[in-house]
């Protein structure tokens, strides 16, 4: 689906106080620039905000970064974040590929990756967000025993990530193929496609993985 370009987005993301804009200088340096100790959780590919700004107005002794590529979809998040009065949850415009370029190791508690693209080409397994590849930036940043928290409707997509974390050498802390109708239901946060899916009675998988150091 073609994503509609929104006028003046880049410009608004540009100027707003809530994007980073050249985070590769604060890799190492995250606590600094929070001011202060707490953990650090991330999401790439976080659309339009709803589910990050929930967990940061929740948890306000956690720090959140959400990490978007499309400016169209991330001026959606910016228009939420600038009618909160919270100082935990900034945002970065930027290609997941080059992650490590911008965390430095043991850096980060936590990565969420909800309803990521499928590239259900068999060419483009490398750019699945939950492939053996990105797992190995995520060991990198992630500190020990950090998690990385997965969730999607794509059956296909779900079994291909437990695969690649059995290859990858991570431990699953536990898997569901019914988020909601499960023992692990409580307290999950939705996401817009969480909500658009399962409203149309679709099962939503979820995996919770970590890498022993």
């Amino acid at each position: 689906m073609r994503l509609r370009n929104i006028k003046g987005s880049r410009e608004t993301i540009s100027s707003n106080e809530y994007v980073i804009h050249e985070p590769e200088k604060l890799k190492g340096a995250w606590k600094e620039f929070f001011g202060n100790d707490n953990p650090i959780h991330i999401e790439i590919g976080m659309g339009k905000g709803k589910f990050l700004t929930q967990l940061a107005i929740e948890n306000p002794n956690i720090n959140y970064i959400g990490i978007e590529k499309y400016s169209s979809v991330l001026i959606r998040a910016i228009e939420k974040r600038n009618e909160l009065d919270i100082d935990n949850l900034f945002f970065i415009r930027f290609e997941a590929e080059y992650i490590n370029d911008i965390f430095d190791e043991d850096e980060i508690d936590r990565v969420y990756l909800n309803f990521s693209d499928p590239w259900p080409k068999d060419r483009h397994a490398k750019r699945r967000l939950t492939s053996k590849e990105f797992l190995a930036r995520y060991d990198k940043l992630l500190v020990p025993k950090g998690y990385v928290i997965f969730k999607t409707d794509n059956r296909d997509l779900f079994d291909f990530s437990l695969e690649q974390v059995e290859l990858a050498d991570w431990k699953l802390l536990n898997k569901t193929y019914d988020l909601h109708h499960s023992e692990y239901a409580g307290g999950n946060v939705m996401t817009e496609y969480e909500e658009k899916f399962s409203s149309m009675g679709n099962p939503i998988c979820r995996l919770v993985t970590y890498r022993e150091k």
